[in-house]
């Protein structure tokens, strides 16, 4: 039961069965989803969806804190990782990946296939490519993404995770 209740407090979004089109941002009227304030937190960036205000994106001058010892103990992510029971021939994306935190923990699980790893940041991406040629990681691949199209391969997704980033897309809908 704790385990259950551990992962329901974790920020997660997952996405199985997921078909990626790139047709579906372009039916989006901006002015007519998001409202833009200009008294706004200074965290967020002024465009809210929903009542909700966008948090602004992590930068990687942050990395390390995805990396901290504690987070297993806080955010138990192997208990969200077993929870998913992925097949080996589940390709999955891992959109926000940051430093690939868990996309080098999926890895081993989906051995026939690649894991996506999706940023926006080039940097992370750089972190992810280095950490994936220096532990000799095959099934790692990395997506420069933009704020509007993960640029995904159409058609080719099992599961879709995103981690602690729901808060920070700028375009959610």
């Amino acid at each position: 039961m704790a385990a259950a209740i551990a992962v329901l407090l974790i920020p997660v979004l997952i996405l199985t069965n997921y078909t990626y089109t790139r047709q579906l941002k372009s039916n989006i009227n901006a002015s007519e989803v998001y409202k833009i304030r200009s008294f706004h937190s200074k965290d967020c960036i002024g465009k809210f969806y929903m009542g909700r205000e966008i948090a602004k994106v992590m930068g990687h001058q942050g990395m390390l804190w995805l990396e901290r010892p504690s987070r297993e103990s806080q955010e138990p992510p192997s208990v969200v990782i077993d929870a998913l029971n992925l097949r080996a021939t589940d390709t999955v994306a891992d959109i926000g990946a940051g430093t690939g935190y868990f996309s080098f923990r999926i890895a081993p699980l989906v051995p026939e296939v690649k894991v996506l790893s999706v940023d926006i940041q080039p940097e992370m991406i750089d972190v992810i490519d280095f950490l994936t040629e220096d532990n000799n990681v095959n099934n790692v691949e990395t997506i420069l993404g933009s704020l509007t199209d993960p640029k995904l391969p159409e058609n080719s997704i099992n599961l879709v995770l995103m981690v602690d980033l729901y808060h920070e897309l700028e375009y959610p809908q």
